[in-house]
């Protein structure tokens, strides 16, 4: 599916309460926005190359929103209007840095800590059956269904969208669920996404 390069990566934390409660902290009131650079993106196969001054480094499998459409002031019920289709990603974080740093830009923006698989037309999708699982050289590490998300897809895109234009091609990485953790040189970590397909990316030490 071809659409232009993103012009940003909207990140949303905690947005599944269980994460929230192994980071230690509680779910937010509303979306936790931060932003990725497009320059983290790699694409499957591609590999996560993790600094060796970075300190430990994170998986984080996602649902990708790839939008379709200008969103600007786009309420709930016409979310999906504005949307293109789905991609599996991973939020690759260096989560001593996110600490130290108490903001998240350093700690999320490395370059290929963005793997972001195919996209998915969204009418091939099935929405209710939307899970990600991620997997760490086979083992299964993370999973949950689109349900346990605190927002709903369509309530993220309205509230990005009451302060950010979305514009074709952005991303929207809609938070991951519990059972983060580090990753390895020669690691293989797969997110899949069901429906929608999976990104898989080998780990390489800098």
């Amino acid at each position: 599916m071809a659409l232009p390069f993103p012009s940003k990566i909207v990140c949303v934390g905690k947005n599944y309460a269980a994460h929230a409660a192994e980071l230690g902290g509680d779910v937010p009131s509303e979306p936790l926005i931060f932003l990725k650079p497009p320059s983290a993106i790699v694409r499957a196969g591609d590999d996560i190359v993790k600094p060796t001054w970075a300190g430990r480094v994170d998986f984080e499998g996602e649902i990708g929103v790839v939008i379709g459409a200008s969103a600007r002031n786009v309420s709930a019920d016409a979310a999906w209007e504005h949307v293109a289709g789905l991609a599996p990603m991973n939020d690759v974080t260096a989560r001593e840095l996110q600490v130290a740093d108490g903001q998240w830009s350093r700690s999320k923006g490395f370059d290929t800590f963005c793997p972001i698989g195919s996209v998915t037309p969204l009418a091939e999708v099935d929405l209710e059956e939307l899970r990600v699982t991620t997997l760490v050289n086979g083992e299964v590490h993370q999973d949950a269904p689109v349900q346990d998300m605190v927002f709903p897809i369509p309530v993220l895109i309205e509230y990005i969208t009451r302060f950010m234009t979305l514009e074709p091609g952005d991303v929207i990485a809609t938070g991951t669920p519990s059972g983060i953790g580090p990753l390895a040189d020669g690691d293989q970590v797969v997110v899949d996404v069901a429906g929608v397909g999976e990104v898989a990316n080998r780990v390489r030490e800098e």
